[in-house]
């Protein structure tokens, strides 16, 4: 059976996308793997004047060469997030066209989220869950010319008569089940595609330009929140256990990034995208840090923090483990949009979580926060709350600053619907930060504190959304200058290559100077004797 699996996402990394393409070679050896990047490649460098969301559009003949290469199998199986769909669909009705014998499929983030939409597609089927056990299951039913139209977590839509068969979920994996899953396919035979030159096979320079010197994983899944923005309350309404944290053992995680540096040895940084990390219990996280720091010991950096679940001792296991920076989402610094968007976490909280943080700062990149602007629901004293929150923070940090997105079929758009605001249009202001006096003082409280007079009278040229307001194109793009200056004087001091992608990280590591680096400029964290002992849970000492 001749498979081909093809990602349409953000360059290469796709986590989830490489675990279910190690699955399907395992099950079905005959299986290839394909990456239509966009060139939205992780990079400091492009940081200063890029637009957040810009990526690479594609013209007829690139669909068309595209699909050429697709078509020549007996499945072809699509990957995609929301944005990219339209693609998608493009490429699944020209794959159609060339091999009409072809069986199309189409997983990933956007069928789960808008299963409605993604099977009006040129595709026989949507996967609308976790796709590997279901994949199995329907494989061994293809395979054998048995009846799979009861294949749980998938929709099928009938050739002739366009009717739709809609299943139920399939129960969730279990943590035995995800550790018997094989590590993610991080190497190997894979294609990527080049405008007119087709596909050819992943590079070095590819990993490079993606990632740096970083490998991406996610050994948690769930998120105990419900926030409207966020595509993780379909996933919840699909089955409340969603909420509830799995993670494969401590084992799994070691031996997938163990088997990432046999093949990538130049790995400097884990990169863990895990919705919510350190809802992690203590005794897990102590666990898992005694044992990274003794079989891994390369640094790791935690997306997915709420600050309701940050500890400090959490933060110091961590740290002492090799953790050199989180990201932690804030969103705003309203309670009142806090609760728009259904956020539990009240801002004492967030000041609580920020000062733990910062209490390590020593030893770690600045935390970056995540923050939520240009809501056409705020008021100007909720655009003013958030402000006066990032100045009451305790630094160092830096901002991941986003315009407001709307995703399809979430809460928030049902929100937004009902207030009356167009979505479309909100969505395409997304693409870039509105040039407002507000994002121009983030940029700011990030480097600088101003004396609180001075920030008294700037607050005072503060306006919501939809109030008249004087643009600042040039002087955001300014303010963003020393911001850049440090994130980019804090990266190298930790010799940390995630965010400053591409050769220049590989070159130093080659050379040892990376290593001379962080000997003469990076710290690392000691607990005594006595401390450590009592930061030891029962469970993991055992």
């Amino acid at each position: 059976m001749k498979i081909h699996l093809v990602s349409l996402e953000d360059g290469i990394t796709a986590t989830g996308f490489r675990k279910f393409a190690a699955y399907a070679e395992k099950i079905n050896p005959d299986t290839r793997t394909f990456y239509v990047g966009t060139q939205r490649y992780r990079s400091m460098w492009k940081s200063f004047a890029r637009k957040v969301g810009e990526g690479r559009s594609f013209g007829a003949a690139e669909v068309e060469e595209i699909a050429q290469e697709l078509a020549n199998a007996d499945v072809v199986a699509f990957s995609s997030m929301t944005g990219y769909a339209d693609l998608t669909k493009e490429l699944a009705t020209r794959v159609r066209a060339l091999n009409p014998k072809a069986y199309t499929m189409w997983g990933g983030i956007h069928p789960i989220i808008y299963p409605e939409d993604a099977i009006k597609a040129d595709v026989d089927a949507i996967c609308t869950g976790e796709g590997e056990l279901a994949f199995a299951e329907w494989l061994h039913h293809f395979e054998n010319g048995t009846d799979f139209s009861k294949t749980s977590s998938f929709w099928f839509k009938d050739r002739e008569s366009g009717d739709i068969k809609r299943n139920p979920f399939r129960p969730l994996m279990s943590s035995s089940e995800l550790a018997a899953l094989p590590y993610p396919k991080y190497g190997g035979a894979e294609g990527i595609y080049e405008p007119a030159k087709g596909f050819r096979p992943v590079t070095r320079g590819d990993y490079l330009n993606n990632n740096g010197l970083a490998y991406p994983a996610v050994w948690s899944i769930g998120c105990p929140l419900h926030c409207t923005y966020c595509g993780n309350t379909v996933f919840i309404a699909n089955d409340a256990n969603y909420r509830k944290i799995r993670h494969s053992g401590v084992d799994y995680i070691i031996g997938e990034v163990q088997a990432a540096l046999k093949v990538h040895p130049y790995l400097k940084t884990v990169l863990f995208y895990d919705d919510s990390f350190m809802a992690i219990s203590l005794r897990e996280l102590t666990g898992f840090a005694t044992r990274w720091r003794e079989e891994v010991g390369i640094e790791f950096c935690i997306y997915g923090v709420i600050p309701t679940y940050v500890q400090r001792d959490k933060v110091e296991i961590l740290t002492w483990a090799g953790m050199n920076r989180v990201r932690m989402g804030i969103q705003s610094g309203s309670e009142r949009i806090l609760k728009f968007y259904k956020r539990p976490t009240p801002v004492a909280r967030i000041e609580q979580a920020a000062a733990a943080l910062a209490e390590f700062a020593d030893y770690q990149i600045n935390p970056s926060y995540d923050i939520i602007v240009d809501n056409p629901v705020e008021t100007r004293q909720d655009v003013i709350d958030t402000l006066e929150l990032i100045y009451r923070l305790k630094k160092p940090f830096t901002l991941n600053i986003f315009s407001l997105r709307v995703i399809p079929n979430t809460s928030l758009e049902q929100q937004m619907i009902a207030e009356g605001f167009d979505v479309e249009q909100i969505n395409e202001n997304y693409t870039a930060l509105r040039p407002t006096w507000a994002n121009v003082l983030l940029y700011v409280l990030m480097v600088w504190t101003p004396p609180r007079k001075l920030f008294d009278r700037w607050l005072t040229k503060v306006r919501a959304y939809d109030e008249p307001q004087t643009s600042y194109p040039i002087l955001i793009l300014l303010a963003r200058i020393p911001w850049l200056i440090q994130q980019g004087l804090r990266h190298l001091k930790h010799g940390e290559f995630s965010v400053i992608t591409g050769y220049p990280g590989y070159i130093l590591w080659r050379t040892g100077a990376l290593k001379l680096m962080k000997k003469l400029f990076s710290r690392k964290l000691v607990l005594s004797d006595e401390k450590w002992a009592g930061r030891i849970a029962p469970d993991a000492a055992a």
